[in-house]
């Protein structure tokens, strides 16, 4: 009678096992799909939906072009960080709209300010990068944007704008977002503000294989030079050619002119009609323009037909 009673513990004990065998690992599946699903979701650009750009992170609520406003900017929800870079004396490529030190936004590091007429002086192409963090761009309050925080913070490397949005997603378990990233060269400041366009290309791309985000890019620019070089050497990179409201070449002769149909035309959103979308659209190209500070104007555009919109306030997306 014992032996049986203990052969039956056993025995329950046995099935109880594999019982719980069979639900763990059901339920270790299931957590594995569920994470790898998660993870896939991460690792995609969202695509195809209206793109919600952060005009220079968000310009009007955070200092510009720097890494907390670039956060900032996707915990406000927006699909694509667009940004500014410039190269520093040593090569470095980092983020900023001038390849001089702005008078708007710029604390000296002796704490003084930058006159106006002094700025160009302040070349960024002569200065090594360790030279340029000296110099805080987030203290000093702005004169157009009065809502922008203010924060001690320094012009960071684009990479270092990379790796902290690549931590930010992780914890946040959110698709990955496009970078617009425009290249700030004229033909008449090569090798005086910033490379020419080759080097400058090559310099932006090397960056851009190392932290792996080809798929995740776009690179505008004013500049058709570095768009065509990139056309010829990295065709699968995506392409914005940004146009001035004041621009006398018209929508067609500017296309012929780049000699390929970009991915994107960006003008500014006051040359925005229903015939240059129809134009674009007719292209297979996307119609993103900037920069549009009013809520009334923003769903304006996005009932006409744009497929985005480049604001320095992002948080109008979501009123």
């Amino acid at each position: 009678m014992v032996k049986q009673l203990l052969f039956s513990a056993t025995d329950n004990l046995s099935k109880l096992f594999l019982i719980s065998f069979i639900f763990i690992s059901c339920n270790s599946s299931k957590t594995n799909a569920v994470n790898s699903q998660s993870k896939e979701t991460v690792n995609k650009p969202l695509t195809g939906e209206f793109d919600k750009q952060g005009h220079r992170g968000c310009r009007g609520l955070m200092p510009e072009n720097t890494v907390p406003a670039m956060l900032n900017a996707l915990g406000l929800g927006v699909t694509t960080l667009e940004m500014d870079v410039s190269i520093s004396k040593d090569k470095k490529v980092f983020l900023s709209h001038e390849p001089f030190f702005n008078h708007e936004i710029t604390t000296r590091p002796d704490g003084g300010f930058i006159d106006e007429i002094k700025e160009k002086s302040f070349n960024t192409y002569e200065m090594n990068y360790a030279d340029i963090l000296k110099f805080d761009v987030g203290m000093k309050p702005h004169p157009r944007f009065a809502d922008q925080q203010k924060i001690k913070v320094v012009k960071p490397l684009l990479s270092d704008v990379f790796k902290a949005v690549k931590e930010y997603m992780m914890t946040a378990r959110r698709p990955v977002p496009f970078y617009n990233i425009e290249t700030k060269s004229l033909p008449e400041t090569d090798n005086k503000y910033h490379p020419a366009p080759a080097e400058f290309v090559e310099l932006l791309m090397k960056e851009i294989k190392e932290n792996g985000v080809e798929d995740f890019v776009i690179i505008q620019s004013f500049d058709f030079r570095t768009l065509k070089y990139l056309h010829q050497h990295y065709p699968k990179i995506k392409t914005a050619m940004l146009v001035e409201g004041d621009s006398k070449s018209s929508f067609r002769k500017q296309i012929k002119d780049m000699g390929f149909t970009p991915d994107i035309y960006s003008p500014e959103f006051t040359m925005v009609i229903p015939d240059l979308i129809k134009d674009c659209h007719d292209l297979n190209m996307k119609i993103i323009p900037w920069t549009v500070n009013d809520k009334d104007k923003i769903k304006e555009l996005k009932k006409m037909g744009v497929d985005g919109i480049i604001t320095d306030y992002p948080n109008l997306f979501n009123e």
